[in-house]
């Protein structure tokens, strides 16, 4: 197996899996303009795709969930990340996601979204603790050692249980851990406390389990506080979601592009989205504009005029207008 985790030199950045936010359109524009050490896709349903593969026998180029597992060479190194509480399930997925030419692939065990905990998956499987071992176990068997494995967790569901949940995952030995340093019930309501990443770090080395990668999650504002939480914790990695936000440049670290420069770029996502997307609604393009369109003058009424827009060219229209009036 070739096994990229092992060839990163720590701390290394991670984009962090969210749902219609790391599309494709996205990732692409995170890969051009400020690319981080390891990307991740959206979660995708191992139950959705094989019921749309193997029993509606829908086309590839028509199945929406397939669409999800787009990705470009630029993206890489790219996790496929996946969620479903069948284990069956999950060993034809590994393999599907080998067979599409991914370089890893990670288990969703943190996700708080109702409609996925329902199907007992996502963050529902640290109630199920046996169970999810089960789940990485018929991972691994369908990936059959073609690509590493990986973990996204929490540090528990109502509260925290660091001491009795992670030592079950680690002793599995997935290639990486992603720690989102919160419960489930605390969401993202409250500070991540980094100091559980610190205690994940001291428990897979007490278990002479260096190899297992351990990445940090919550709360990373910018590529330097990131390295730094490293630093003081020892993980491995770092990664961002919300942060990320409206700054497909974040792991550039630099200089904050300028209003026009800012806007210039925004467009160029909006038409990747509406070239990547037509499977979805425009208006999943619309959360970006808050993001985006932030901090300036004329910012909020300009994000109030984005989220009347139904297309590409109409967005267009009100940022060269806005831009003229700069002038």
């Amino acid at each position: 197996m070739t096994n990229f985790w092992d060839s990163l030199e720590t701390p290394f950045g991670c984009l962090a899996p969210m749902a219609d936010v790391t599309d494709a359109p996205f990732r692409e524009m995170i890969a051009k303009y400020g690319k981080p050490d390891v990307m991740w896709t959206e979660f995708v349903s191992a139950d959705g795709l094989y019921h749309t593969r193997e029993i509606q026998k829908m086309p590839d180029e028509e199945n929406p969930l397939m669409k999800d597992l787009r990705f470009s060479s630029i993206e890489r190194p790219i996790v496929a990340q996946v969620f479903t509480s069948k284990p069956e399930m999950m060993e034809y997925v590994a393999n599907l996601i080998v067979e599409l030419g991914f370089d890893g692939m990670d288990i969703n065990m943190g996700c708080p979204h109702t409609a996925i905990e329902k199907q007992g998956a996502g963050a529902a499987l640290m109630k199920t603790k046996e169970l999810a071992v089960e789940l990485i176990q018929s991972a691994k068997k369908g990936l059959a050692g073609r690509i590493p494995l990986s973990v996204k967790t929490r540090i528990g569901y109502n509260k925290n249980e660091l001491e009795e949940w992670l030592p079950m995952i680690l002793r599995e030995e997935p290639s990486a851990i992603t720690l989102h340093a919160r419960t489930r019930k605390e969401m993202s309501n409250v500070p991540a406390r980094w100091e559980h990443v610190a205690e994940l770090v001291k428990m897979r080395d007490r278990m002479g389990l260096s190899h297992v990668r351990i990445i940090g999650n919550g709360d990373v504002v910018s590529v330097a506080e990131g390295e730094e939480k490293c630093r003081e914790t020892g993980a491995d990695g770092y990664m961002v979601g919300r942060g990320i936000f409206g700054k497909p440049w974040f792991f550039a670290d630099s200089e904050e592009p300028s209003i026009e420069e800012r806007l210039r770029i925004m467009l160029e996502h909006c038409r990747l989205y509406e070239s990547y997307c037509l499977h979805k609604s425009f208006a999943v393009m619309k959360k970006h504009f808050k993001a985006y369109v932030t901090g300036f003058k004329g910012s909020k009424e300009l994000r109030i005029a984005l989220f009347a827009t139904n297309s590409v060219d109409e967005v267009e229209d009100l940022v060269q207008q806005y831009l003229k009036s700069r002038v």
